[in-house]
């Protein structure tokens, strides 16, 4: 500013001339910093290089195209803004699509964007139309950080269980627990426990085998319980030894037993000098106290236990019962307390469903008759009795009599009659052949039905018997394994038993 108070026109007047200039000119001169606000202020839309002009309306949002790279690209170096990916999640690409939703040229790269984001995109190439999604899983790595689980793991837990092909030991021949039968169990409640006690011969093997897997009409070398073969009938031996224990796929638990005061043991023990265990004397003492210690083990662990015999009647057997029932270990409880809040019933003594099984019943046995003097003679036999031996097992609700009532039987107890297993067709053709001519082709008059349809039906009332609660709690097929094995080692250092040997020796 001169003295006088005027501006100097050198100053002022240039500087106006280039604001004026800077509003005529927008995109100013090349090399000048146009940032300011002034810029944001007087923005007009520049044109594009393909001569287009951008809209002056609000910009739509692009549709993202998710794109997982391959496997083999996965462990190569990627440059997201967030680092490096993790393991567990599926790697994705997130790239926008062309406005016009088309394929096309890519956008204008702005002037500041680098060398390495143009090399990225023409590698990459041309752009799919629609949305892609490739998501891999990567096993339990997934599960672990809240993922989904692997399909083939999980598909493994619903698959079925496995098939027991044959029988495995539960109790070996020296009264040793074993095992082997844990691999086959399984954490569910839904079972039942089903054994058998009887006298040499009768057919222990045989009956469990059809009961559990196999049918009349395969061959007995195949059955899952080894019956006996022609060699050890003709030498008046035994097959089972022990406990045998077999478990079907509808969680089914069979437990096949060594013979009860068998001859064929104590003949063995005698004449092979097999030294016996210390607390016994005698060999006939250690065969009967073998034989209690198995009964009396069934009773506690099983739901269903069948005493098949092959003639009525033996009143030795029906002893033997009784002195297992005295000699059975208690139920344990769920306290020490005896003022439970459980009432009653807290303490109580668990008794197991007893079936007797008449076993290669002849015709006569199957008079109504005859079957119910039988049905009394067990009665009276066992009124003294704990066990669960009727109310829960009937020949009459099987339609085997259908002209009976169930009026007819004062006193029904568990008794079913089986008849001698033979084949049935070479059977009927053996004695309808020597009727008259009209009658040829008739099967023969039995007085029952065949030996298949009474198994069927046998098998059929054994598996719908009530599952009791064996113990103060829920037993899980493996719970019910541990469960027995304390049993098993609780009978054979049984105070009871041993006072009870010493009696006898």
């Amino acid at each position: 500013m001169s003295e006088s108070g005027h501006s100097q026109p050198g100053l002022y007047g240039q500087g106006r001339r280039r604001r004026r200039r800077r509003d005529r000119d927008p995109a100013g001169p090349p090399g000048q910093n146009l940032s300011g606000p002034s810029r944001d202020r007087d923005y007009v839309p520049r044109e594009r290089r393909d001569g287009s002009e951008e809209p002056t309306g609000p910009l739509l949002q692009k549709t993202p195209i998710i794109l997982a790279k391959p496997p083999g690209e996965r462990s190569k170096p990627c440059a997201p803004a967030s680092g490096p990916p993790s393991l567990e999640k599926p790697i994705m690409l997130i790239k926008t699509r062309d406005e016009g939703g088309k394929p096309g040229n890519p956008p204008d790269i702005p002037p500041s964007a680098s060398g390495a984001g143009t090399a990225k995109m023409e590698r990459e190439g041309q752009r799919p139309t629609q949305p892609v999604y490739q998501i891999q899983n990567r096993g339990m790595g997934s599960a672990a950080s809240g993922g989904a689980v692997d399909p083939v793991i999980g598909q493994t837990k619903l698959l079925p269980p496995e098939k027991m092909k044959h029988s495995i030991k539960l109790v070996d021949d020296q009264m040793n627990w074993c095992d082997s039968a844990m691999e086959y169990l399984r954490d569910q409640t839904d079972m039942l426990v089903v054994g058998v006690i009887g006298l040499q011969g009768t057919g222990k093997s045989t009956i469990m085998s059809l009961l559990s897997a196999n049918s009349p009409e395969e061959d007995q070398r195949a059955y899952v319980f080894r019956a006996q073969t022609q060699e050890i009938k003709e030498r008046a031996g035994n097959q089972s030894s022990g406990i045998d224990f077999y478990i079907t796929q509808e969680r089914v638990i069979f437990l096949d037993t060594q013979p009860v005061l068998s001859p064929s043991i104590l003949d063995h023990l005698i004449n092979n000098d097999r030294k016996l265990p210390p607390e016994y004397n005698l060999p006939h003492t250690y065969v009967e106290m073998q034989s209690l210690q198995i009964t009396a083990f069934l009773f506690t662990v099983c739901h269903v236990v069948i005493v098949i015999q092959d003639w009525f009647t033996d009143i030795n057997l029906y002893r033997f019962l009784q002195t297992a029932e005295m000699l059975k270990p208690s139920t344990p409880s769920a306290s020490h307390d005896s003022t439970g809040s459980s009432g009653p019933d807290d303490g109580s003594e668990y008794y197991p469903h007893i079936v007797f099984l008449q076993n290669k019943a002849r015709r006569e046995e199957f008079c109504p008759r005859n079957l119910k003097k039988m049905h009394m003679a067990v009665d009276k036999l066992m009124a003294h009795s704990h066990l669960k031996y009727k109310g829960t097992l009937s020949m009459l609700d099987c339609n085997i009599f259908p002209g009976l009532s169930r009026d007819y039987m004062e006193t029904e107890v568990n008794l079913f009659l089986l008849p001698l297993m033979e084949n049935d067709g070479e059977d009927a053709l053996t004695r309808a052949g020597s009727g008259p001519p009209l009658f040829s082709l008739l099967p023969g008059y039995r007085g029952h039905p065949s030996f298949s349809s009474l198994v069927s039906k046998f098998r059929s009332q054994v598996l719908a018997m009530s599952r009791s609660q064996l113990s103060h709690t829920i037993l899980t097929e493996k719970n019910w394994f541990h469960y027995a094995a304390r049993i098993w080692d609780g009978v054979k250092k049984s105070s009871a038993l041993s006072e009870y040997s010493r009696l006898l020796s």
